[in-house]
């Protein structure tokens, strides 16, 4: 029977940049997929290439988000040099806006807050934001410039990704169910998928919000895999307009809402925050809060046309940071969980599992690692989630 180097289990961003980087390296590995790879939060994501946290839970997120940041440009060029496609980076900064009378004192706070971080940014008078982007609204009380941020689209990273692994003899292997790990002793010596045992030396657990109910039935509860990636679906709807009226060059945000622009005068819009399982229908509710912040943001979208509406499922964790790092099992890594900073974190989490891979170095804080969740909290998690959602 053949035994692969590495099994990733699953094709999204971080499965397919850690696959991605692994074959870099001459190993044969093998990318494995519930359904069709990069069609899931990867997919939905809006390609906001941001190290600012969103919120002071995500505050250990950020030595991690700005190496990451700094990987981009090389990883991008590795990509479409490997694939031929193009991914649409972009570094044109982005603008965040502070509505109304407390608009002022609302940026200098968190222009305070971003600097102790180490992350540029700077207070430009609304003049100047206007001059950057004249679709700003006047509901705007003050303006900040983050001038390192960058943007890709997802969609067309993950078609060069895959496109580039095909070209490395990764093999990609699609609406591949994993419904078990195979173990030997304290050793994991690979997976069973779609009723076929594959071996292989490392198995890289990287299955997004499905993680937690692999090698298990049907739920968190039954798969011991929760133990170390105890994952739940947070649900964000997404929207993009088109508007003859509106060409955006850089991001604009506020806390409500952003706008990320795409190639052909695309606007992406989002998004809501949904603990409602694995449920990813779009609703009249979600689309009219992501429509009213945008509308905020740029009066002139008004008029816009609809031209696509959609929800992923993002994996979030019990305390929203990813899951990096190797289990008390041998041979099992976990690369999870990465909430809403997955595109973000791809090229640090290749980097991270890669050089666990081939020299057992850990270069993840202790703060992300899978063995921080003892069954006890788990089990406090899952029932916690399970209530907040049913």
């Amino acid at each position: 029977m053949k035994v692969f180097d590495v099994a990733v289990i699953g094709g999204g961003i971080i499965g397919s940049s850690i696959a991605f980087e692994l074959a870099a390296e001459k190993l044969d590995v093998v990318l494995l997929d519930r359904e069709e790879p990069g069609r899931g939060a990867s997919w939905a994501a809006a390609g906001m290439l941001s190290p600012a946290p969103d919120s002071p839970e995500a505050l250990p997120i950020v030595p991690l988000a700005k190496e990451s940041l700094r990987l981009y440009p090389n990883f991008i060029a590795a990509v479409q040099e490997a694939s031929g496609l193009h991914a649409h980076f972009a570094s044109e900064g982005a603008l965040q806006i502070f509505p109304g009378s407390q608009g002022e004192a609302e940026r200098d706070k968190m222009l305070a807050e971003l600097r102790s971080l180490g992350i540029v940014t700077e207070s430009v008078p609304l003049e100047t934001a206007r001059e950057m982007e004249n679709a700003i609204g006047p509901a705007a009380g003050a303006a900040a410039w983050l001038p390192e941020e960058s943007t890709v689209d997802p969609r067309l990273l993950i078609a060069a990704l895959l496109a580039g692994l095909r070209r490395r003899e990764v093999g990609i292997r699609s609406g591949c169910h994993v419904t078990s790990l195979l173990r030997q002793g304290a050793a994991c010596t690979g997976l069973i998928a779609g009723g076929d045992e594959i071996s292989a030396k490392a198995v890289i657990v990287a299955a997004g919000c499905h993680s937690s109910t692999l090698a298990g039935k049907n739920s968190v509860e039954d798969s011991w895999l929760s133990r170390y990636a105890p994952t739940r679906p947070v649900r964000g709807q997404m929207l993009a307009l088109t508007s003859p009226e509106v060409r955006l060059q850089r991001v604009l945000r506020t806390e409500r809402g952003y706008l990320v622009p795409r190639l052909g005068g695309r606007i992406v819009a989002g998004s809501t925050l949904e603990e409602v399982g694995f449920d990813k229908r779009v609703t009249a509710g979600g689309i009219r809060k992501i429509l009213n912040a945008a509308i905020e943001l740029a009066p002139n979208l008004a008029n816009a046309q609809i031209v696509e509406t959609w929800a992923g499922l993002r994996p979030a964790t019990p305390d929203n940071l990813p899951i990096l790092g190797p289990t008390d099992i041998e041979g099992l890594f976990i690369a999870t969980g990465h909430y809403r900073n997955g595109i973000l974190l791809a090229p640090v989490t290749a980097k991270i599992v890669r050089d666990w891979i081939l020299n057992k170095t850990m270069n993840a804080a202790a703060i992300f690692s899978p063995l921080r969740f003892s069954e006890r909290t788990t089990q406090t998690n899952i029932r916690k989630h399970t209530a907040a959602i049913s």
